[in-house]
C-alpha cells in the first residue's frame, strides 16, 4: 500500500512515529499526480518545488523534536479561488489566468502555520459558477470512477484529486453545493461548514452571503481535523462568528442511540433517481437499527429554493464581479477605442458564457422596476426557508437527504441546458440559503459503479453533532473506500 492511499489521520500518526517522512509522503503524492493527472486534470497549478521545500522543513523540525500540528507535512490541494501568495490564483478564468496574489487568504495562513504541504491549486468551474467543472477556462476535469463523466462542481478538481489519490486533503468552497455535490459524485467526504465559521477573507467572492470554504477528504476524521484547523473568528471577515470552536476530531464519537433524524419528503420526490433514493433510505435504516429515531418532516418552501438561490447568488455575483474590468489587474483586451470600449471588450472576452449569463441575470433582478418583483421576493423566501429549518430542528438533531438527484452524468451531456444543470443543486442550495452546516458521505454505488451521496444537515454551529453522526455511519459501513479503482 502506497502512502497516497492512506488517510490524513493515519499519515499523521505515521509521521509522528517516524514510520515515514514528510519528504517521502510528498514525493509519493507528487508521483501519483504524475501518474494520473493526464487522465483526471484535477490541478490548474502544481507547486512541486515549494511543496518539496516545505516537506524538508517539516522533517527538520521533527528531527529537532519541535512540537508540530497533527496535520504538519500532510499534502493538501487548494481550490483555485482561494488566495495563495506567490502561487497563481485563476478562478479557472481567462480573466485571472496570470494573476499571482500578493497575500494569503486567512485559511492559507492557518494551513501554512500548521506546516501542511500545499501541492497546488485545483481546477473548478469558472468563478465557482457551475455544477460539473465544465465551465473552467483551463481544461476539463474528469471523474476518477469513469473519465467520460463529470466530477461535479464547482469544486470538481478538489473532489477528483482526493478520489484519485492526487491529494490527501483538499479545500473547496460551497455557494450552493459546490463541496458536497462533487464529493458525492466522486465518492469522497465533503463538508460545508456553518456560514461564518470559516473566514472568507481571501476567497474570491461569488455570492458573499452564501460562500463558505470547507474541507474534503477520505474519511470523516480527516475532514474533522481540517475543519478544526480552518475554523475560527477572523477580524478581516466581518461575517465570521466570534465563538469558541471545539477540536472536532478529538471529540469524535459514535452517537446513533436516541438520535432524532428528520427525513424531508420534498427531497425524495420527482426528479430524484430511484437508486439514489434507495441508497439514502438504506443508510437511514442503518441508523435506525443502531437506535436512532427516524421521522418524516416537511420543508414546504423547498420547491422555491432553486429559483431563490439563483436570484440571490446572481445578484451578488453581478456586484462582486464588477471589479474585473481590465484596469487594475487581470485580463485586459489588446485592442480598444476608449475606456468604455475597453471595459466592454475586456469583460466580453475575459468571462465565459455561464459567468456572463449569471452577471446578466443578477443585473436584471437588481435593476429598477424588477428589484421588488424578484430580489426582494427571493429574500422573503430565504427567510421562510430558514424559519422552516429552525422549526424542523426543534424536533430533529439531524436532517438526512440525497446530496445529488443522480450519479455523475457524461461530459457534455447537460452543458447546453442551463436549467438541467441548475437542477443538480436542488438538494444542496437550501443549506446555503439558511446558512447551515452539511456533510456529504459516500452511501453506495449505482448499477454503473458510480458513487452516490448521503447528505446530513445540522443546525447552525452544530458541526460536532453533524460530524459525530457522519462518523457513526462511517463506522457502520466499516470505513469508506474512496479511492477509485478505475485508474
Amino acid at each position: 500500500m502506497r502512502l497516497y492511499e492512506k488517510t490524513a489521520s493515519e499519515l499523521s500518526e505515521m509521521l509522528k512515529n517516524k514510520e515515514c517522512s514528510a519528504v517521502e509522503l510528498c514525493n509519493d503524492v507528487l508521483a501519483r499526480i504524475n501518474e494520473t493527472e493526464n487522465k483526471i486534470g484535477a490541478y490548474v497549478t502544481v507547486a512541486e518545488e515549494s511543496a518539496k521545500e516545505n516537506a524538508k522543513k517539516i522533517d527538520k523540525a521533527m528531527a529537532a523534536g519541535d512540537k508540530l500540528h497533527p496535520l504538519a507535512g500532510i499534502p493538501i490541494g487548494i481550490k483555485d479561488n482561494i488566495s495563495t501568495k506567490g502561487i497563481r490564483t485563476t478562478c479557472s478564468s481567462k480573466m485571472l489566468e496570470n494573476y499571482v496574489p500578493p497575500f494569503d487568504a486567512t485559511v492559507m495562513n492557518k494551513i501554512n502555520n500548521a506546516g501542511m504541504t500545499v501541492l497546488g491549486k485545483m481546477n473548478m468551474d469558472e468563478f465557482a459558477m457551475g455544477s460539473s467543472t465544465e465551465t473552467s477556462y483551463m481544461h476539463l476535469t474528469r471523474n476518477p470512477y469513469n473519465t467520460e463523466c463529470v466530477p461535479g462542481g464547482s469544486s470538481g478538481g478538489s473532489a477528483a484529486a482526493v478520489a484519485a489519490g492526487e491529494a490527501i486533503l483538499t479545500l473547496g468552497s460551497d455557494t450552493g453545493g459546490s463541496i458536497r455535490q462533487p464529493a458525492a459524485l466522486c465518492g469522497v467526504v465533503g463538508m460545508k461548514p456553518t456560514y461564518g465559521s470559516v473566514s472568507r477573507y481571501g476567497l474570491v467572492a461569488f455570492a458573499s452571503s452564501l460562500d463558505q470554504i470547507g474541507p474534503l477528504g477520505k474519511s470523516v476524521k480527516d475532514v474533522a481535523m481540517l475543519q478544526s484547523l480552518i475554523c475560527g473568528h477572523d477580524r478581516y471577515d466581518a461575517t465570521s462568528k466570534n465563538i469558541e470552536y471545539p477540536d472536532y476530531a478529538a471529540a469524535l464519537k459514535e452517537n446513533a442511540k436516541s438520535l432524532k433524524i428528520g427525513i424531508p419528503k420534498e427531497y425524495f420526490g420527482e426528479g430524484i433517481d430511484s437508486q439514489v433514493k434507495e441508497s439514502v433510505m438504506k443508510a437511514v435504516k442503518e441508523f435506525e437499527l443502531q437506535g436512532a429515531v427516524i421521522k418524516e418532516i416537511s420543508l414546504p418552501s423547498t420547491e422555491y429554493a432553486i429559483n431563490t438561490y439563483y436570484i440571490i447568488a446572481s445578484a451578488e455575483a453581478s456586484s462582486n464581479l464588477a471589479r474585473f474590468d481590465g484596469v487594475k489587474y487581470g485580463y485586459r483586451t489588446s485592442e480598444y477605442d476608449g475606456l468604455v470600449d475597453m471595459y466592454e471588450k475586456t469583460r466580453s472576452e475575459g468571462f465565459g458564457d455561464e459567468v456572463k449569463r449569471r452577471i446578466m441575470l443578477g443585473t436584471f433582478v437588481l435593476s429598477s422596476g424588477y428589484f421588488d418583483a424578484y430580489y426582494k421576493k427571493a429574500k422573503r423566501v430565504q427567510n421562510q426557508i430558514s424559519q422552516e429549518f429552525t422549526d424542523a430542528f426543534k424536533d430533529c438533531d439531524i436532517i438526512a437527504t440525497p446530496t445529488v438527484p443522480a450519479s455523475a452524468f457524461k461530459i457534455g451531456e447537460n452543458i447546453g441546458d442551463p436549467i438541467k444543470m441548475y437542477y443538480n443543486d436542488v438538494c444542496t442550495v437550501t443549506v446555503n440559503i439558511a446558512g447551515l452546516p452539511a456533510i456529504s458521505l459516500p452511501c453506495g454505488k449505482d448499477s454503473a459503479g458510480m458513487p452516490m451521496g448521503l447528505q446530513l444537515i445540522g443546525d447552525k454551529f452544530s458541526e460536532q453533532t453533524l460530524l459525530n453522526t457522519a462518523y457513526t455511519y462511517e463506522k457502520i459501513c466499516g470505513g469508506f473506500d474512496v479511492l477509485s479503482k478505475a485508474l
